[in-house]
C-alpha cells in the first residue's frame, strides 16, 4: 500500500471517530450532513502531512494548508506507459503535483480536441484521453498543472509569419532551429489564452505559462529583424521598456481572462531575472510579472548559471547556489504588496555538456540539497525538471519543519 493510500485510510478513521464531536475554532471540525460542499481547514498536527485534499462520497471537501511539490510530465509521458511509473513515484513520496504539457515547446497541442476547436489543426494525439488523465489525478489527490508554452512557437510562426519575427523574407530561427511569435501582438496573446481556457475547462487547477518572453539575446537583433510592435510602436519608451511592458501586459491580461475559470495562474521565469532590475533582451521583469500571478516559478537549475553569487561552478554546489538565490528572491518578493507563492524549478538531470570539472552527476544527494536550500530560506514549494521524465529514485522530498 502506498503512503498516500494509507493516509486516506487514516483520515477516514479519524473522521469516523470525530463525526459526532464538536471542536473549537479551526483546530478540528464536526462532520455532519448539515454542511454539504463545505471546505473546512483542518489541523496539520492531526492530519497526515501527505494529504492536501479529500472529498467524501457525500460531497464534503476537506482541506488544510500544504505546499505543492511537483514533477514535469510531457504529453507523451502522460499519454503513454511511463505515466503509471510517474504516478507511483508521486504516490510513494511526498510529491503531490504534476506539470503536464498542454501546448508544448514546438507549439503543438498535446491532445486532440473536438474537430470544431480552433486548435485542432495543431493538435497531436500524445495524450489520447486527457479527461481520463485528470480523473486519475483527482482520484489519487495529485494537483494538476497545465503547462502552456507561449511565445516559443515554431508551429504558429511558420503558419503565420506575420505573427513572428522575419529575417529578410524568412521566419527567424535561433541556433537550435526554434522560432518565436511576437509578444507585442494581441492576436498572439489571445491564441495562447485560448489554449489556457481549454485546459481550464478540461479540469486543470492551474495554468503555468512558460517562455513568457522574447527570444534570448533579442537586444542584439531588435533593430535588424522585421516585426510589428503593434500598439507599443508609439509608446514613449526605449525598446527595452517596450519589451518589458509587452511581456508584463500579457501576463496581466491572461490572469484577467482566466478569472472566470477559477484557476491559479503561474509563470516560469529565468532565475537570473530576480537578480536584475530586468532582463533587457527578453523583456522579463521579475517584480512586475510577480505582481500579476498567483505563483512565480523561477528556473534556478544550478547547471544554468555561470559564475554567480561568488560560486565559480554552480552545478557542483547545488545547495549553495539555491540558498543564495532564495535569499535574493525573498528580498525581491518582500517589496511587493501582493506577493505570489514562490515555487522554483530545480534540476534532476546531469549537465554533462558543461564539460569535465564543471558539472556533477545529479542524484539523491544533489536533489535533496536543492530542496534543503529552499526550505532553509522558507520556500516549501518546488517543481522538479527532467526533460525525459526519468526521476531519481529514493529522494526524500519531505519539506523541513523549520517554522
Amino acid at each position: 500500500m502506498g503512503k498516500k493510500a494509507a493516509s486516506i485510510i487514516i483520515l477516514l478513521m479519524i473522521f469516523t471517530a470525530m463525526s459526532s464531536i464538536g471542536f473549537a475554532d479551526d483546530e478540528t471540525v464536526k462532520v455532519t450532513k448539515d454542511h454539504p460542499q463545505k471546505s473546512i481547514a483542518l489541523n496539520k498536527r492531526i492530519l497526515p502531512e501527505k494529504l492536501t485534499r479529500f472529498t467524501f462520497d457525500s460531497g464534503y471537501t476537506f482541506q488544510y494548508p500544504d505546499a505543492i511539490r511537483g514533477i514535469y510530465v510531457t504529453g507523451h509521458s502522460a499519454g503513454g506507459s511511463k505515466f503509471s511509473n510517474l504516478l507511483q513515484l508521486v504516490e510513494s513520496t511526498d510529491l503531490n503535483a504534476m506539470v503536464i504539457d498542454i501546448k508544448d515547446d514546438y507549439g503543438y497541442l498535446t491532445y486532440k480536441p473536438d474537430e470544431s476547436s480552433p486548435y485542432y489543426s495543431i493538435s497531436q494525439n500524445y495524450m489520447k484521453n486527457p479527461t481520463e488523465v485528470l480523473k486519475t489525478l483527482e482520484e489519487k489527490q495529485i494537483y494538476p498543472i497545465a503547462r502552456v508554452v507561449v511565445f516559443k512557437d515554431t508551429v504558429l510562426a511558420n503558419s503565420k509569419p506575420e505573427l513572428s519575427f522575419k529575417d529578410g523574407n524568412s521566419v527567424w530561427k535561433n541556433g537550435r532551429g526554434d522560432s518565436f511569435v511576437n509578444p507585442f501582438l494581441k492576436e498572439v496573446w489571445d491564441y495562447n489564452v485560448g489554449v489556457a481556457i481549454e485546459a481550464a475547462k478540461l479540469g486543470f487547477q492551474e495554468i503555468q505559462f512558460d517562455y513568457v518572453r522574447f527570444p534570448e539575446g533579442f537586444e542584439k537583433r531588435d533593430t535588424t529583424l522585421n516585426y510589428s510592435m503593434g500598439n507599443y510602436e508609439k509608446m514613449d519608451l526605449d525598446n527595452v521598456q517596450k519589451r518589458v511592458e509587452a511581456v508584463t501586459d500579457f501576463v496581466a491580461y491572461a490572469k484577467q481572462q482566466l478569472e472566470p475559470y477559477n484557476v491559479k495562474v503561474s509563470v516560469d521565469i529565468f532565475g537570473y531575472t530576480a537578480t536584475l532590475p530586468e532582463a533587457p533582451g527578453i523583456g522579463q521583469n521579475f517584480s512586475k510579472i510577480s505582481e500579476h500571478v498567483d505563483v512565480i516559478s523561477s528556473m534556478i537549475y544550478p547547471s544554468h548559471w555561470t559564475s554567480y553569487f561568488g560560486i565559480p561552478k554552480p552545478d557542483i554546489e547545488p545547495y549553495r547556489l539555491v540558498q543564495e538565490y532564495a535569499k535574493v528572491e525573498n528580498e525581491k518578493l518582500s517589496q511587493l504588496k501582493n506577493k505570489p507563492i514562490s515555487r522554483p524549478w530545480i534540476q534532476d538531470f546531469t549537465a554533462s555538456w558543461l564539460g569535465r570539472g564543471n558539472y556533477t552527476v545529479y542524484g539523491k544527494a544533489e536533489v535533496e540539497a536543492q530542496i534543503r536550500g529552499l526550505n532553509e530560506q522558507g520556500i516549501k514549494e518546488f517543481l522538479i525538471w527532467n526533460a525525459g521524465n526519468t526521476y531519481t529514485q529514493g529522494v526524500d522530498y519531505t519539506p523541513l519543519n523549520n517554522d
